[in-house]
């Protein structure tokens, strides 16, 4: 069964607790703290191996969950990093996010790695927040949450050369005669429902890919006969092979019929209008030499090279496959280098977000998140954070918003009252 859409959940690990913790050994009264740091939580990643072409692996599992870090401990030992996850995907798998439709991944190569969930941080524990004039503090960090998202996995299959056509013009018999690929072949339209990808040997060291698109009728783009997703797998071939079937004559509705595929292309995407085309007639074995002749003649008067084919006879097939591997060398050696770009983006949270409620204030956002997972146990704890809210503004406002002594103050799982 092919399948080229998935939908999955990803959340990476937490972060492992900061611990209060005091040394203690012999003849050393006052070893002081040494409460060590959470470990960092396991990573999602998503990572392309050759080993498979379909999205089938995850139909019937959708969540997929990192380990979370470990706990410090005493004598400032870290805790154990939670392992990452990494979840094999086909090559050609492009990333979305499930929500906006964003592109986040493009895993277009092999071993291509993407971070879909980074493990929360690990907590600090007391031995971080010592100073002069805070010697044995009872102040630790909980462990950051995982991040955790829905995410839309599309495959678009990597081929050398994209067999395109309309229903029942030969694509699956050509593919079977020059490759391995055994795809189902009948007379009647539609008999291929999923692409399927081929090796096609030139010569004894010279390979390339070809994939067989189902059929494509008028309306493809907009999802008429599934077109939209069989479309989708031809953006990734560098060569077209169009495929028309001239066992009609070289009637006008030959040239109907290649317009009307191209038409599609265009309409799907611009930069498949412009994507270059090797055009062959098939089913020669059905008309005689004058007929092939003036269907080739028909095209040519176009500006179009037709070459003649017969898929079922193999008659022409050789040559064809030599020609679109030429064609192929000559692309690559026209190709430019593109370089890649990464683009960082800002964090698009909330720097500060004050929200009044009866019992007092709700204070949310980035500038409040670390402080949000500190756990005190006793009031030069509560002194500590104070400070720091002041430090970063965020007691300044509030008092501007009517902030008055004895007021609560929420910063997600953690409350306190505040005293002047």
């Amino acid at each position: 069964m092919f399948i080229d859409e998935a939908k999955i959940h990803v959340r990476s690990g937490k972060g492992g607790e900061g611990i209060i913790s005091f040394h203690r050994e012999k003849y050393r009264p006052k070893g002081g703290p040494d409460g060590g740091d959470g470990g960092q939580g396991g990573d999602v990643i998503l990572r392309t191996t050759e080993g498979s072409n379909t999205l089938l692996q995850f139909k019937h599992r959708v969540h997929f969950h990192a380990e979370d870090g470990e706990a410090g401990g005493p004598n400032r030992r870290s805790g154990r990093k939670g392992q990452d996850l990494i979840i094999p995907v086909p090559v050609g798998t492009v990333v979305k996010e499930a929500a906006s439709g964003e592109v986040l991944a493009d895993l277009a190569r092999e071993g291509a790695e993407f971070r879909a969930a980074r493990g929360g941080e690990g907590g600090r524990g007391n031995a971080h927040f010592k100073s002069s004039t805070r010697q044995a503090p009872r102040i630790c960090e909980r462990g950051a949450p995982g991040e955790e998202r829905w995410l839309l996995l599309e495959l678009k299959l990597l081929a050398d050369v994209g067999i395109i056509g309309l229903p029942n013009a030969g694509k699956s018999t050509l593919i079977s005669a020059v490759s391995a690929a055994r795809p189902k072949i009948a007379s009647y339209p539609f008999t291929t429902l999923e692409p399927h990808l081929g090796v096609v040997q030139v010569d004894e060291f010279e390979t390339f890919t070809a994939v067989d698109i189902p059929g494509l009728i008028a309306g493809a783009h907009e999802g008429r006969g599934l077109g939209d997703r069989f479309l989708r797998h031809v953006e990734r071939a560098r060569l077209l092979l169009h495929l028309i079937d001239i066992s009609g004559g070289a009637g006008p509705k030959l040239l109907e019929d290649y317009e009307r595929i191209n038409r599609e292309l265009r309409a799907f995407s611009p930069k498949l209008s412009t994507r270059p085309q090797v055009v062959a007639g098939n089913k020669i074995d059905l008309l005689d030499g004058e007929e092939t002749e003036a269907a080739v003649e028909r095209f040519a008067a176009r500006g179009i090279e037709l070459i003649p084919i017969s898929a079922a006879t193999g008659a022409g097939t050789q040559e064809l496959m030599r020609l679109c591997y030429r064609r192929l060398k000559e692309l690559h050696r026209n190709r430019e280098e593109r370089r890649v770009r990464r683009v960082y983006r800002l964090s698009e949270g909330p720097e500060l977000l004050i929200r009044r409620e009866e019992e007092g204030f709700i204070v949310s956002g980035e500038r409040v998140q670390r402080l949000a997972r500190l756990l005190i146990e006793d009031r030069a704890g509560l002194d500590y954070l104070n400070r720091e809210l002041e430090r970063l503004g965020v007691i300044r406002e509030l008092k501007r918003r009517g902030l008055r002594s004895g007021d609560l103050i929420k910063l997600e799982a953690l409350e306190f009252e505040y005293r002047t």
